[in-house]
């Protein structure tokens, strides 16, 4: 017919493979396909087609073989976190078990609010040889499966029942993952015949499209009514989130902060916003944070929140603040703007910020006000200097931190994790770039550190070859996911891994101890089913699987291996026992609601309750 759009018929994997490899997105300038391949364990629910249609778009789309389908995810979110949320990576995984390994990874992007699309096997549509393999029968339920459990840990979710909705859904899943308010992972269930199954798709649909992250301006009224409250403020104060360097603001921030003198306190999303010797710069705030930053929190009477979601550990389960702070909510989502009845500023950071600045022209915080909160964050350097400083006592956390401190590179990212390193790390690593911290304390996930790791080191060597990926990484995280180090020794992604062991979960058994309970279950000379508590030798298993190993005894050699790991061209894994009692961040805390018993046979449990409970007067109840 005359006019008609021409077409292209193709199976539903090959017009998913052929979109992506087709989005582009204008960063800086310079145009990059938004896609930057995938992790892939491929079975019998996605071989056979979508491995069909990614084998000849390996240039276009590398595809990464992971070792466990959940350390993909993981890999997938720090890349993703890496470029600002401007790029990501799809998971695919066979129908069964294998999509069942990412359900934690997918929880860990939507509490991280990271995008990663996953393409992952389904039963058949026909259900004509139903039960299948790995198939989960609901007997009042058939459409209900697996898959479906991703509906609660999923921005976006869609099972394709017909070829011709690859055409809605893939739009549909790419914009969620791009936009600023609902940014976070989609997942597409891909039954193992619609797979295969053909259409005749119009040629338009796989045109090259650059796509631009939308900034929403802030509304006029909303800025007003904020600017006026901090003209009002004679303590205001700068709360800094992760959303900050997702709207490539740390600039708009610095330039805020300066013109109006107020000092600045990072949620640990929001690490690296500031470099650490800047003197607006007060610290880490919350519960593993710093006594600066938490001295500024509990006195300001008005708090700019600028991209951040105003987690527990930033708010000392919202003990941090004084009962009568005026919090501003600015954030591109609704739901983060309005917390405890903040004045909301719905927008974009950047934007925000610049309009902020412009209606609050010639105003600027009271000088003793900031003086006062620099001479806190110079108290809190030193006793930093102090704690992370090694010699004649137990090995700690701190002290590695101090040690990888002194001696990484200005743009070396550092991954951490879960346990006790993402206090220790927030609390003690001193800043020396903007946006080189991803400490992912929004799912808290232990088995993201090395997994994660390496999809940060596939990122960094695209833009930042010269630089090294550092991952601090506890014994405990370790054992429950290290087979990545293999992918990155065998993908040549180089790692340096630091394995700081402590003998077990040792920060859960300090807070077992100070809830008032005796040590149970945590560290492994504590667990009743172990006989004859024995060391794993990490070294030997770090060498196994491809990575240069070594173990050291102190900080001094800690020092020594570092350097060679750092004139390594191949993935380095250093090991060193820590203490899991001496040698903790004992200051910089804020009150956290954990839940603790109320009637116990043991004294010292109805003793710590008791204490605990003396702080939840300070709680704001959600005003």
């Amino acid at each position: 017919m005359p006019g008609s759009p021409k077409t292209l018929r193709l199976t539903t994997a090959q017009a998913i493979v052929r979109y992506l490899a087709n989005q582009y997105i204008d960063i800086d300038g310079v145009e990059t396909r938004i896609c930057g391949g995938g992790f892939g364990i491929f079975g019998h629910g996605n071989v056979p087609c979508l491995g069909e249609a990614l084998y000849p778009m390996q240039d276009a789309l590398p595809l990464y073989r992971g070792q466990n389908e959940q350390g993909m995810g993981f890999a997938a979110a720090a890349y993703a976190k890496y470029h600002l949320r401007r790029r990501f990576m799809f998971c695919t995984a066979s129908a069964g078990p294998g999509t069942a390994n990412l359900l934690t990874a997918s929880a860990l992007a939507h509490a991280n609010r990271l995008p990663m699309l996953m393409l992952c096997g389904d039963t058949f549509l026909t259900r004509l040889p139903d039960p299948v393999l790995q198939q989960l029968e609901h007997f009042g339920n058939p459409a209900l499966g697996l898959n479906d459990a991703f509906k609660s840990v999923t921005r976006y979710w869609d099972r394709i029942t017909h070829a011709a909705q690859v055409i809605q859904s893939l739009p549909a899943a790419l914009a969620t993952m791009l936009d600023p308010a609902d940014c976070g992972p989609a997942f597409i269930g891909l039954p193992q015949d619609v797979q295969g199954w053909t259409y005749d798709y119009p040629e338009a649909f796989f045109a090259r499209r650059v796509h631009h992250i939308r900034r929403q301006a802030p509304d006029p009224v909303e800025v007003a009514a904020a600017a006026d409250a901090l003209r009002a403020a004679k303590r205001p104060a700068i709360i800094a989130g992760g959303g900050v360097q997702y709207s490539r603001a740390v600039a708009d921030l610095t330039a805020f902060a300066e013109a109006h003198n107020i000092p600045v306190i990072e949620t640990i999303a929001g690490r690296a916003n500031l470099v650490h010797d800047h003197p607006l710069n007060i610290g880490p705030v919350g519960v593993t944070g710093s006594d600066s930053a938490n001295w500024v929190a509990e006195r300001a009477d008005v708090i700019l929140c600028v991209g951040t979601r105003l987690q527990d550990f930033t708010t000392g389960s919202w003990t941090a603040f004084a009962q009568d702070a005026q919090l501003i909510g600015l954030n591109a989502a609704r739901h983060d703007a309005i917390k405890h009845l903040s004045l909301p500023v719905i927008g974009d950071a950047k934007l925000g910020l610049r309009a902020l600045d412009a209606a609050l022209s010639g105003y600027t915080a009271p000088a003793d006000w900031t003086k006062s909160s620099q001479a806190e964050r110079a108290k809190w350097n030193v006793y930093v200097a102090d704690n992370t400083a090694h010699g004649n006592r137990p090995n700690s956390y701190a002290q590695a931190i101090g040690v990888v401190n002194a001696l990484c590179g200005k743009r070396d990212r550092i991954v951490t994790a879960a346990g006790g390193l993402p206090a220790e790390v927030t609390a003690n690593w001193k800043t020396l770039d903007i946006g080189t911290v991803d400490v992912e304390f929004g799912f808290s996930c232990m088995g993201y550190e090395i997994a994660g790791g390496w999809g940060a080191r596939i990122a960094q060597s695209e833009t930042e070859p010269d630089a090294d990926t550092i991952v601090l990484v506890g014994d405990g995280s370790y054992l429950l996911m290290n087979s990545d180090i293999y992918s990155a020794a065998l993908t040549r992604k180089k790692l340096i891994v630091l394995v700081l062991d402590n003998g077990g979960f040792a920060v859960i058994n300090k807070l077992q101890n100070n809830t008032g309970q005796d040590s149970f279950n945590n560290l492994i000379a504590d667990c009743p089913t172990v006989p004859e508590p024995f060391a794993v030798d990490f070294e030997a298993h770090a060498a196994a699987m491809g990575a240069v190993s070594e173990t050291v005894a102190n900080g001094a050699e800690l020092e020594a291996a570092f350097k060679r790991a750092k004139a390594s061209d191949r993935t380095t894994v250093i090991c060193m026992k820590v203490d899991p009692y001496e040698g903790w961040t004992t200051q910089g805390h804020a009150w956290w609601e954990v839940g603790t018993a109320q009637v116990s046979d043991n004294a010292s449990v109805r003793a710590a309750h008791k204490d605990w409970e003396s702080s939840r007067a300070k709680q704001r109840k959600g005003v």
